[in-house]
């Protein structure tokens, strides 16, 4: 670990709640998010971005947790009640579902962030947790969330906003912010087009990772105010944050003082897997001999719903037909039959057939790829059965005519892509 606890009267994560925000549709991902909201998406071979925000919680030892669902929220749904069912009332611990429900008004779904939080004020009212631990669930870290708490508590600030350094021209997408030497947060402005950089460093920015940390009688405060406010777009980056930046009550937490990291992570890591490009890339990076996100450290696990799944089987070992795998992660329930992968992420069940050659694909679970199929640089979606002799990665201008082809040539194929072209 690349952190230290500050030793006080007790783990404030135990008396804290996580209410995750997994309403996003994600329409960078394309039709990955066709069917399934983006935290429901697959990543890593056998789990789901939202894992990754839930177990920090866990892991930091926050026992009560809640996430907010409203686009296409089913396949979400159903695998945050196959996966995260264990934690039990009777201990003091609660996991709730709050899809958008018209609960404060017979019009309104979830109108922004802040108003997914406030529309469930009376949930979190009868928890009671004496902070509130606000998540976004579509990113890729890992981070004890007990450091973030200790230092709200000792600060006295109203807020205390996650950040991390990332380049300039990177930070159009994220809350940008100014901070004076004690921390504090002396400006932010919401996803600006021409991004202020830092002093002394102007090619970088000082983002907001979409993670606060509240004194839950002051949130809920601000969130009735909030909503009384016809002006607002109820959202906390647009809204809430920027007024109580202006009052100077917002302070800075640094992630690299809680990022988690096993001996084998050289340096923090935060991905926001929001394009296709960015999913491929972060997915293949999993198949380097050291990977930059180390998903086998035991001392910070990522859970989830783990299949029930027979072992991997590779079969055939002949000239030209041989079941091999190279450099590459493959879940349970695969079967590479006489067939090569390279570099490539193979997620449960998938199956590739005599003669197929797969190089930098990201397989999601139950694809099924054709004898003789070659594919290079794709993200296959769950369930597609690739036809024999299909070719995929060596000419741009077919590609692009067949599939969704992005700048930097990684293409994404879905069934009814495929259904196209035999019709």
């Amino acid at each position: 670990m690349s952190y230290t606890r500050p030793r006080h009267e007790g783990p404030l994560a135990r008396s804290a709640m996580a209410f995750v925000l997994a309403g996003g549709r994600g329409s960078r991902l394309m039709e990955l998010t066709d069917r399934r909201a983006k935290p429901a998406v697959f990543f890593g071979g056998k789990t789901r971005i939202i894992d990754f925000a839930l177990s920090n919680a866990l892991n930091s030892g926050v026992r009560r947790m809640a996430v907010a669902t409203q686009y296409k929220a089913h396949s979400l749904i159903r695998h945050l009640q196959r996966g995260w069912n264990f934690l039990r009332p009777e201990r003091n611990e609660s996991f709730d579902i709050l899809p958008a429900s018209q609960r404060v008004s017979e019009h309104n779904w979830y109108l922004g962030t802040a108003d997914a939080v406030f529309q469930n004020i009376d949930i979190i009212e009868d928890l009671a947790p004496r902070h509130l631990v606000i998540l976004a669930g579509d990113h890729i870290y890992k981070m004890d969330y007990e450091v973030m708490l200790q230092q709200h508590q000792d600060s006295g600030a109203g807020v205390t906003v996650c950040c991390m350094t990332v380049p300039r021209q990177e930070a159009t997408g994220f809350g940008v912010m100014a901070v004076d030497a004690t921390g504090r947060i002396t400006e932010f402005v919401e996803k600006p087009a021409d991004p202020p950089g830092l002093p002394g460093d102007p090619d970088r920015s000082l983002a907001s990772m979409g993670i606060y940390v509240f004194e839950t009688r002051l949130l809920l405060d601000r969130l009735r105010r909030d909503a009384a406010d016809p002006a607002s777009s109820h959202d906390f980056g647009k809204d809430i944050i920027p007024r109580m930046v202006a009052e100077g009550t917002a302070q800075a937490h640094r992630f690299e003082a809680s990022c988690v990291r096993s001996a084998a992570e050289s340096s923090p890591y935060w991905r926001d897997v929001g394009t296709v490009d960015a999913y491929w890339e972060a997915n293949i990076d999993l198949t380097d001999v050291v990977p930059p996100l180390d998903i086998f450290d035991q001392d910070w696990p990522v859970w989830t719903y783990a299949e029930v799944a027979p072992p991997a089987k590779f079969v055939h070992d002949i000239g030209g037909r041989r079941g091999e795998a190279i450099s590459s992660l493959v879940s349970g329930g695969c079967i590479v039959s006489g067939a090569f992968a390279r570099r490539s992420l193979l997620f449960t069940g998938v199956h590739l057939h005599s003669y197929a050659q797969v190089e930098a694909a990201v397989l999601l679970p139950q694809v099924d790829v054709g004898r003789h199929a070659r594919l290079r640089n794709v993200v296959v979606d769950r369930g597609v059965r690739i036809p024999e002799g299909l070719v995929v990665g060596e000419d741009p201008v077919e590609d692009a005519r067949r599939f969704r082809r992005t700048e930097r040539g990684i293409c994404l194929i879905t069934q009814s892509m495929l259904d196209r072209l035999a019709a």
